[in-house]
């Protein structure tokens, strides 16, 4: 198993995955799953993978010479004008794969399971983030007010983001959010497991300068999980219990039912025979 995210921001991006595929009680695998496609200057993209590992790596390396036709004939993600058509070239890749080897695979019963998360910038155009399914189609962030996406174990961590993270957010915010929430999904799913790869892009670089390796040594990340958990406590500790049938107004009281809810509502009924 997964977790990646990927932010996309008004002065940059976070990229942020974790690197176990394999979890059990004697096997603990681990692959990167974070792919960095560069040319400095000219452009930079990044490739975060969930789902099957042998798919996923086939994507990968296909990608690097996989074409799809242009107005002025085949186009790469190398000579590409815009990162819609990089991601185009990135589903059109994925759908290689499958018409290679999803009939194989559904004989021994396995599915045809990728997802992927696309983004970074091309000289001249804006950075753009795509969210990528199994059949090569894609969504993209920044419409509709969506500024990340999530792929694999995503459930733990969304909540820390959806309070915090708005395109307006600083880069280093959004790079320690996203840790908060890789810690988060660490803490309550053994399918996800260090070391971690973080990157962080600034607008209009081209470059991606800050690439951050994360293993059990850091002292940053340490100093996140248990100062994470300890404010979350005390956080919990500070907000008053529930007072039921406390004076209204008063913290926890109950409210009272409105005379639609009187009508449609019965008390609970206990059950105190096996007849009754």
């Amino acid at each position: 198993m997964t977790y990646c995210v990927a932010m996309r921001l008004n002065t940059g991006m976070v990229f942020l995955s974790d690197s176990r595929t394999n979890a059990g009680l004697d096997q603990i695998s681990t692959f990167r799953k974070m792919t960095v496609y560069e040319q400095p200057g000219e452009r930079t993209m990044v490739l975060l993978s969930a789902g099957n590992l042998a798919i996923t790596q086939s994507v990968r390396q296909l990608l690097r010479t996989e074409t799809i036709e242009g107005p002025q004939g085949p186009v790469s993600i190398w000579n590409c004008t815009s990162m819609f058509d990089a991601a185009r070239i990135v589903g059109a890749t994925v759908r290689k794969v499958h018409a290679r080897d999803a009939e194989a695979l559904k004989n021994f019963g396995i599915d045809f399971n990728v997802n992927l998360i696309f983004g970074g910038q091309i000289r001249g155009e804006m950075m753009r983030l795509f969210n990528i399914y199994a059949a090569g189609n894609f969504v993209e962030a920044g419409l509709d007010g969506v500024c990340y996406f999530q792929i694999g174990e995503s459930k733990y961590g969304k909540p820390i983001i959806d309070r915090v993270i708005t395109p307006a957010t600083p880069l280093e915010q959004a790079a320690k959010c996203a840790l908060i929430s890789m810690d988060s999904t660490l803490k309550s799913n053994l399918s996800v497991g260090l070391p971690l790869d973080l990157l962080v892009y600034e607008a209009d670089s081209l470059h991606a300068s800050r690439i951050i390796h994360i293993d059990e040594n850091d002292g940053y990340f340490r100093m996140i999980r248990s100062t994470w958990g300890q404010r979350l406590r005390e956080v919990f500790e500070s907000i008053p219990d529930p007072a039921w049938g406390a004076h209204p107004g008063d913290p926890g009281a109950e409210r009272a039912p409105s005379q639609h809810e009187q009508q449609v509502l019965h008390p609970i009924r206990k059950v105190q025979a096996p007849n009754a």
